[in-house]
């Protein structure tokens, strides 16, 4: 049996990254949707868009290497996807969902930017040209959504949640060095005496 070639992982790569770019259209979906912040919202929806762009475009790198469009199960980016919908379940305050949300959104980016870089270098060694201008248009898009993801976070939103986690701390200092509540005696009043039997005065005795 013959040994695979490079072309062959060039091909399994590309399939793998198929894939990846369809469950991250749904994924980029949710988080724009789970975004408690207008232009992180606006981030993730404008890289979904993107992201439909490049599937189109690995379907024209499909073309020009006479392969058939095909996905293979990305299990990496299934991985750094469900971490990420963990994330979005947890009941975080809206400040720390937004930075959690960033982490999970440039995991991803930092994922796929590793696989775009390959597929580029590959296709440039296998004399494949015109599908590696294409692959490096979606390295370049991946690149700038992690851009944009880090200048969202260093913008004020990771200062926000930082904050928000100060007050809380502050908070729990405060009750606790706080005394516990004591009903204070009314002015006046003498405290209780047990008698010495229940419906008899104490009698000293002789």
């Amino acid at each position: 049996m013959a040994s695979g070639t490079l072309h062959d992982a060039f091909v399994d790569e590309l399939k793998d990254s198929y894939d990846s770019e369809k469950q991250l259209i749904k994924a980029l979906k949710k988080m724009a949707k789970a975004a408690k912040h207008d232009e992180l919202r606006s981030a993730f929806d404008t890289h979904r868009k993107e992201t439909e762009g490049q599937v189109e475009r690995l379907e024209q790198v499909f073309a020009l290497l006479d392969e058939k469009v095909k996905g293979k199960h990305c299990d990496g980016i299934a991985g750094i996807i469900e971490e990420g919908s963990s994330v979005m379940d947890e009941d975080f305050d809206d400040a720390t969902m937004n930075a959690c949300l960033i982490a999970s959104g440039q995991r991803a980016e930092h994922y796929e930017m590793a696989a775009y870089g390959t597929l580029v270098a590959w296709a440039r060694i296998l004399g494949h040209d015109e599908a590696a201008d294409l692959l490096q248009q979606t390295l370049d898009e991946e690149k700038a959504a992690d851009e944009k993801l880090s200048s969202l976070a260093e913008s004020g939103i990771n200062e926000d949640a930082a904050s928000s986690a100060t007050d809380d701390d502050e908070d729990l200092s405060e009750d606790a060095a706080a005394p516990p509540s004591k009903k204070s005696p009314k002015h006046g009043a003498r405290p209780r005496v047990a008698s010495a039997a229940p419906g008899r005065s104490a009698r000293p005795r002789s």
